[in-house]
């Protein structure tokens, strides 16, 4: 019979606490649980837990939250002190430096949500879907020190929906993450890991808050993709009368418009439209303005008697 492993599950948030919840109930131990420290949260910015930390504390598991692991012999000394066999590494967002990733027999493995080499770093499902990306996918690489720069284990590709969202993307990966980690785990000593090419390499910066500001002058195809890609976080959002608004569902329609990009052309009870860029024309599905709940387009017009040739 074989022994089992010895493992330690680092990660911080949804997709980690998603592919931990899978490990434990298909009958893995998991010895120690590294997560982010808590952090403020919420407009009252309550110091809150991460959702591992909370599902750890759920099943008895000890949490371990150093600030770094670099220049921090303390820290090494107790995860060496453990022996783990596998390492496991889902968004656990702290830099990993060499002395740490040589601990574990087997190496340690990253669960990252993109076909790498396309896609390395912070965001990929968000700039897969904003790219227009027909595909995205999960891999299972054997980590080094660089950025998602690692062997190749095991990958699989699933297809993006034409309306597709990063919340909806995310739930898929997840599940898949986690249905092929517990296969790498349960046939590692037959898996050979594949080296990356990293002449095709491309990267998916961090999301910044000011990029999903919607820019009417982009066509309706690079809007409504963008209005996907940010959903739920952080939210595309305008200003109507100085008021914000998040702008949640849209669509792209074959209309055109001579309008300056921004104005209201038109609305009916599915949807307002707004000539964009290039002539084309986007109809927006679904808003909240700042405070309220989410309505969709007739309940908001209902607000704006006057909407044609107002301006975002």
């Amino acid at each position: 019979m074989q022994k089992p492993l010895k493992i330690i599950f680092a990660g911080t948030p949804e997709i980690s606490k998603t592919i931990l919840e899978k490990l434990l109930e298909s009958g893995f131990s998991i010895d120690l649980v590294l997560t982010r420290i808590d952090q403020p949260a919420g407009r009252g910015k309550k110091i809150t837990m991460s959702p591992v930390k909370h599902l750890a504390l759920e099943y008895d598991i000890e949490v371990f939250q150093p600030h770094s692991f670099k220049n921090n012999p303390e820290a090494i000394r107790k995860i060496c002190s453990l022996k783990p066999d596998i390492i496991v590494v889902v968004a656990y967002g702290l830099i990993l430096p060499h002395e740490f990733l040589d601990i574990p027999t087997f190496g340690c493995v990253n669960i990252h949500v993109s076909l790498l080499p396309h896609l390395r770093g912070a965001a990929p499902i968000q700039r897969a879907i904003i790219a227009g990306d027909k595909e995205s996918g999960v891999t299972i690489m054997q980590m080094d020190a660089g950025l998602d720069t690692g062997a190749i284990l095991l990958q699989q590709s699933i297809a993006i929906e034409e309306t597709e969202t990063a919340g909806t993307l995310h739930d898929k990966l997840a599940l898949l993450g986690s249905i092929m980690i517990i296969n790498y785990l349960n046939n590692y000593k037959q898996i050979k890991p594949l080296p990356q090419d990293n002449l095709v390499a491309t990267y998916a910066h961090k999301i910044d808050k000011s990029e999903a500001q919607i820019n009417f002058n982009e066509t309706a195809l690079i809007i409504e993709r963008k209005i996907r890609g940010f959903n739920p976080y952080p939210g595309c959002f305008t200003y109507l009368n100085k008021e914000r608004l998040l702008v949640w569902t849209a669509q792209v329609v074959k209309e055109t418009s001579n309008c300056s990009p921004g104005m209201i052309i038109g609305y009916y009870q599915d949807g307002i439209l707004v000539a964009c860029g290039n002539k084309s024309v986007i109809k927006i599905t679904e808003l909240q303005l700042a405070g309220r709940k989410r309505q969709n387009a007739k309940l908001f017009s209902q607000g704006y008697p006057d909407l044609i040739g107002m301006c975002f």
